[in-house]
């Protein structure tokens, strides 16, 4: 009896080990085909990635989907202010302040001038703060090849009479900017970056208090065109702010200045 017991148990072993191993390779096999089909799954997912695309804050990412073909946002937006209630801050912007001081008062005037009557947004604080740059900015996609204009009126100011646009914006310290002023009789094109305004070309010629103006900027990766009643005035380089941002107008001090017909597009159409 004990040796059919011992046999039987040594063949029981072998059996044991022989299915031991045999659920071994079914196990590698099965863990092969799972890493198969997620290696598949990776490749699709890789393949269907939309081109042009960047995460977001990649400023390196937005940089190459500049060069493959342009900004986020296409086509072309007008905003003339003329469906907005007279007396009130515009809806689908919000409002910003590089430096110091008061904010600044943006709100929705009737202008019987207006070049899209009947209505023009309005900055009409009147802080005297020297370094103080108040901002609206539209709500809407954002751009990096872009071109952004406004029609501008500068109605008085002690410090500044002052017009400008601005895009690639990505916070109220750090965007692209150019603006007219009718004390100085100039449109420069500036940088600001950690809150600090910095000139990277400027012109000098006419331009009249009290007149509407036309200012246009247009971006193509780091080149940037600047045209004052449709005459360029500028043309220099700057590859500070490579990714796509918003669009916006912007005063200084205590510039009260009227915008009509804020309009933004790709470069060129």
């Amino acid at each position: 009896m004990r040796g059919r017991f011992s046999a039987r148990s040594r063949d029981a072993r072998v059996i044991t080990h022989v299915q031991f191993a045999t659920l071994v390779t079914v196990v590698a096999m099965i863990a092969g085909a799972c890493t198969g089909r997620n290696d598949g799954a990776d490749a699709k997912s890789s393949d269907a990635a939309p081109v042009g695309t960047a995460a977001a804050g990649d400023s390196a990412g937005a940089a190459r989907a500049q060069s493959a073909g342009g900004g986020v946002a296409q086509g072309r937006t007008t905003w003339s202010f003329d469906s907005a209630a007279a007396g009130q801050p515009p809806a689908g912007f919000s409002f910003g302040r590089t430096g110091s001081g008061r904010p600044g008062r943006w709100v929705v005037r009737a202008a019987p001038d207006a070049p899209s009557a009947p209505n023009v947004l309005a900055q009409e604080d009147g802080d005297r703060t020297d370094y103080r740059f108040p901002l609206a900015v539209a709500d809407s996609a954002s751009y990096g090849d872009v071109s952004v204009s406004v029609r501008c009126k500068a109605v008085s100011g002690r410090v500044d009479q002052a017009c400008g646009i601005v895009w690639r914006y990505r916070d109220e310290n750090n965007y692209y900017l150019a603006r007219s002023n009718a004390l100085e009789d100039n449109v420069n094109f500036y940088y600001v970056e950690k809150g600090r305004r910095r000139e990277v070309k400027g012109w000098r010629g006419t331009v009249s208090t009290g007149a509407w103006h036309q200012l246009r900027a247009d971006m193509r990766g780091d080149h940037v065109e600047v045209y004052f009643d449709g005459a360029k005035v500028i043309d220099a380089r700057d590859a500070r702010f490579p990714a796509p941002g918003k669009v916006g107008v912007w005063t200084k001090a205590d510039s009260h200045t009227l915008f009509d017909e804020l309009t933004v597009s790709p470069p060129g159409s």
